[in-house]
């Protein structure tokens, strides 16, 4: 599934570097807003998802609102927001993510399959998202130390996706300073919190850990707290809930 979602995403990038071939990273851009700051309140700090639809669920709320979603997180709680910007597979866009942040004060991440340095200047404007996802399972060390040092460049974050033990190695060779460890197995889309659990040692200390899929009830939350984990991120547990505010209040309470 990761490699079709790849191949989808070059033949995008290659129509992308006809607008974006002479971009160079603007010189001394401002901070946006503080999306690593967001993760070290107390607690395990939600990262709330903007997803429309996912490959392994379907539809799960095609006609949502994002600046509506983004503002009901926000007041429920969410410490920053991440936005599925992949069309494809998502049926998310960039627009999603612009409408989605300037209804609120929170940091945003753009989810994506971020593979090429046009897709950073595709994200470099003003209305653009405060952090990036860099996917260590489609990138080598190199290119992932290339790609954050440009979202840098721009002000911007990256958290590093990994799904095991030789990924976060990978991920640790490229600096990253947010890891993400993956609870979803690409090869089969099974979903365990062992994955955290299991990796979370590996991280060295200072470093912040986000943990991603398959946080559904206050039981995860704590058992991802007690592993000293910094963030979680929800995508379809808050938007396919019939009250995801309520969700929200639901699985904070197990911080």
């Amino acid at each position: 599934m990761l490699e079709r979602m790849l191949a989808e995403k070059r033949v995008e990038v290659d129509r992308l570097r006809g607008r974006y071939g002479d971009w160079a990273p603007p010189a001394g851009a401002p901070p946006r807003r503080d999306f690593a700051a967001a993760l070290r309140g107390p607690g395990v700090s939600l990262i709330a998802e903007f997803k429309r639809r996912s490959p392994s669920r379907g539809e799960i709320r095609p006609e949502a609102d994002p600046a509506e979603i983004a503002l009901m997180y926000e007041q429920a709680g969410a410490a920053a927001m991440s936005v599925l910007t992949d069309e494809e597979f998502f049926g998310g866009t960039l627009g999603d993510l612009a409408s989605a942040r300037a209804a609120v004060k929170l940091p945003v991440l753009r989810k994506d399959f971020i593979i090429d340095r046009c897709q950073i200047a595709e994200s470099a404007g003003a209305d653009g998202p405060d952090c990036l996802l860099l996917i260590a399972a489609a990138l080598d060390a190199n290119e992932l130390r290339a790609l954050r040092g440009l979202a840098a460049q721009c002000g911007q974050a990256a958290l590093v996706e990994v799904h095991d033990a030789a990924e976060l190695e990978r991920a640790l060779e490229s600096g990253a300073e947010i890891i993400g460890i993956n609870n979803r197995d690409l090869q089969i889309f099974e979903v365990s919190l062992e994955t955290t659990l299991k990796l979370r040692p590996r991280v060295p200390e200072g470093l912040l850990v986000v943990s991603e899929s398959g946080i559904r009830t206050a039981d995860d939350v704590r058992r991802l707290a007690e592993a000293g984990v910094d963030g979680m991120l929800v995508g379809e547990a808050l938007m396919g809930a019939e009250d995801p505010a309520g969700k929200i209040e639901e699985l904070l309470a197990g911080t």
